[in-house]
């Protein structure tokens, strides 16, 4: 069933990272964690342009270097292989010698070229892998062709699957951009603790795809914070394998915003559902920052509030205390006119043109106890603005991240 809106797109309902044509994944208990699957694979049916974002931790994991040598050869994938558990990161040579021997192994297995093969891994890290349970789940590949077990296996402490697909038309044909993520914990903006896959049916010239990968990730995984920490092993893939035989697109391409803002869409709403799905979350929180000189003003602030731990906890006691929004946004570091400021907490007025209102509190509680809860700061020094995602700051977090080991 599809659900039709009032977009150049359809959302495609309970699809999967699977949904453009030509691609297939599956998943397996390897067994890295106790019981849950551990470890998936995605495969395109032909190689397929690709492009990639990274975490900006200065402690890239082995598999992130073994996919961008990978990518710089031609700008090309065909199979991604994930494991959960263990991050393979400040592993030193032999941790990177062990991607290198997965890639070699799933390159085999496929079929393809290892150049061809992009790693990711997500989990503990400072610890070797069990090289011998991956060898063993490489040679499962294709085993489990099923893209909810690939959606499970590359999970950690999230709770649930993360994934979206839609359509849309170009130059009269139907080009599907599905993706999956995970991402609960480690979570902050500038590409952190999170792996997102994204999959396309359409031909899409290389150097666009890159450019649109990285306007996408700045204003959707960029725009993200759960905790303030920046993981290792971050990374977005986009892989379009051009099966619908559609005229190219690139940045020229009459219809190519069209297929941005369904890609932004897909990036927009996986982004959120990670937010959502932070380490002991209750509620999902969406700051918008308008009226900016500039959209990377307006997201800098929005991300100052949404990472502030002390606005993070008010959300989470259903404190109206908009002192700490106040707070937060004069530490942002970006200059703006205090006279100009106002503040809402969803439809409830706080502050406007500077000056505090006579608000009615139990109505901001009201808002406080929905499950998406909305700040607006508003502003007069431009035209611009962002919205940045994240989450209440709870005692679940500290209890998931206090035993993450055990």
């Amino acid at each position: 069933m599809e659900q039709t809106l009032l977009k150049p797109f359809k959302i495609i309902e309970n699809a999967h990272i699977d949904q453009p044509k030509g691609f297939t994944a599956g998943g397996v208990h390897a067994g890295l964690r106790r019981s849950k699957l551990d470890f998936g694979w995605i495969n395109s049916k032909v190689p397929a342009t690709a492009a990639g974002v990274y975490t900006q931790n200065t402690f890239q994991a082995a598999p992130l270097q073994i996919t961008q040598e990978a990518l710089k050869q031609s700008d090309q994938l065909q199979t991604i292989i994930v494991n959960s558990a263990n991050a393979n990161s400040y592993t030193g040579e032999q941790g990177y010698q062990d991607a290198v021997q997965m890639q070699q192994l799933a390159a085999k297995k496929t079929g393809v070229d290892p150049s061809l093969v992009a790693v990711a891994s997500t989990g503990v890290i400072g610890e070797m892998l069990p090289m011998n349970l991956i060898k063993e789940a490489i040679a499962r590949i294709d085993e489990n062709k099923d893209a909810d077990a690939f959606e499970h296996a590359i999970l950690t402490t999230d709770t649930k699957t993360k994934h979206i697909a839609v359509e849309v038309e170009i130059d009269g044909k139907p080009i599907t951009i599905a993706g999956a993520a995970k991402g609960s914990g480690m979570i902050h903006p500038n590409m952190a603790t999170m792996l997102s896959f994204i999959t396309t049916d359409a031909k899409v010239e290389a150097e666009s795809l890159q450019h649109g990968l990285k306007q996408s990730t700045n204003q959707t995984f960029n725009r993200i914070t759960v905790d303030g920490d920046c993981s290792t092993n971050d990374m977005v893939l986009i892989l379009a394998n051009g099966m619908q035989n559609n005229e190219t697109l690139h940045q020229k391409h009459p219809e190519w915003n069209r297929f941005m803002e369904a890609w932004q869409f897909v990036s927009r709403e996986l982004a959120k559902m990670i937010a959502k799905d932070g380490e002991g979350a209750t509620k999902l929180v969406e700051v918008t920052v308008e009226g900016t000189e500039t959209e990377e003003q307006a997201a800098q602030m929005a991300k100052a509030v949404i990472a502030s731990s002390l606005v993070k906890t008010a959300i989470y006691g259903e404190d109206a205390n908009w002192g700490r929004i106040v707070s937060a946004l004069g530490a942002s570091g970006v200059p703006f006119n205090k006279n100009s400021l106002s503040i809402a907490i969803g439809s409830e007025r706080i502050i406007e043109d500077g000056q505090l209102l006579s608000f009615h509190e139990p109505n901001c509680v009201e808002e406080l106890v929905k499950d998406t809860v909305q700040l607006f700061i508003g502003l007069k020094d431009g035209s611009e603005k962002a919205t940045a995602w994240g989450c209440d700051l709870t005692y679940d977090y500290v209890k998931i991240n206090a035993s993450y080991r055990t």
